[in-house]
């Protein structure tokens, strides 16, 4: 019998095109995830429609702001989803979780795979909301961003963010753990009908995650470093009622349901292009 190991050449293969997919998925929608910075972060954009704060971006900074800290973005989120794709598809391979259920077992390992991402990755995410966000000079890059703020803030405030970001590991655990349910009843192969997929989970995870993304925002950008998750939910809606939770969601909606399913869709056609490839080798290498 062979040894089961998360180290496989599949493994990679899920990984590379699901860091491939979330690459494409954000070049196309990126405008989207600036404008959403924007409209929590920024206060004059507070209580804008979508459309109105589109234009006072565009006419405050001009294209160019929506497209502020592309490079590093797509750099962050390429590591962020290779190292998730890998995790949940390698524990997924080892059957580790011991439950016969394929929902619950999906729903453990996005978890996990949730968690080793926050950590590992943390750091690059704070750099990029400071890239979207604030015009300072002092870096501009991945590498300098993070030295430049553990020297200035301490290390720690590279990890700011990490309550409402581990709490939100159940954004992405929602989203697999939907998408993989729909994927198993559905019999089409299609690029629509992964695009389809991709959109219904994302926005069923969205929307129940939501005020947790709001508040990961806030802190990450270092406003509100210092007040722990549930203080900082409770402070919003004492200054701006329960409103405040959800500013931005239509854009967000938007953006995250448009990019997942681009994103699945990308990842799904890639993987089985290769594992194509790969079955065609061996059938022509074959005695």
């Amino acid at each position: 019998m062979s040894k089961k190991s998360i180290f496989t050449y599949e493994t990679l293969v899920h990984a590379t095109a699901g860091a491939a997919g979330s690459i494409v998925a954000m070049s196309v929608m990126y405008p989207l995830d600036n404008w959403f910075i924007v409209v929590v972060e920024d206060s004059t954009v507070s209580g804008k429609t979508p459309l109105e704060a589109l234009f006072y971006i565009l006419k405050k900074e001009g294209i160019e702001g929506l497209y502020r800290g592309v490079k590093p973005a797509l750099t962050t989120l390429g590591v962020s989803n290779f190292i998730y794709f890998y995790a949940f598809h390698g524990l997924k391979s080892l059957k580790l979780s011991g439950c016969r259920n394929p929902t619950q077992t999906d729903l453990i390992l996005s978890i996990i795979a949730g968690v080793v991402n926050v950590i590992t990755t943390n750091p690059l995410w704070v750099v990029n909301s400071r890239l979207k966000i604030s015009k300072e000079l002092y870096f501009s890059g991945l590498l300098d961003g993070i030295i430049h703020i553990a020297n200035t803030e301490g290390i720690k405030a590279l990890w700011s963010s990490l309550g409402p970001s581990l709490l939100l590991v159940s954004n992405p655990a929602i989203n697999f753990t939907v998408y993989e349910a729909l994927k198993r009843r559905t019999s089409s192969k299609s690029a629509l009908a992964y695009f389809i997929m991709g959109a219904i989970s994302k926005a069923i995870s969205t929307i129940t995650t939501y005020p947790l993304q709001v508040a990961q925002t806030r802190q990450r950008y270092n406003r509100d470093a210092r007040m722990n998750t549930a203080a900082l939910l409770l402070n919003m809606v004492k200054k701006n009622g329960p409103s405040a939770l959800y500013q931005g969601l239509e854009a967000k909606l938007l953006q995250t349901i448009l990019s997942s399913a681009l994103m699945f869709m990308t990842y799904e056609k890639i993987a089985q292009f290769v594992f194509t490839l790969l079955m065609n080798n061996k059938k022509l290498t074959s005695p």
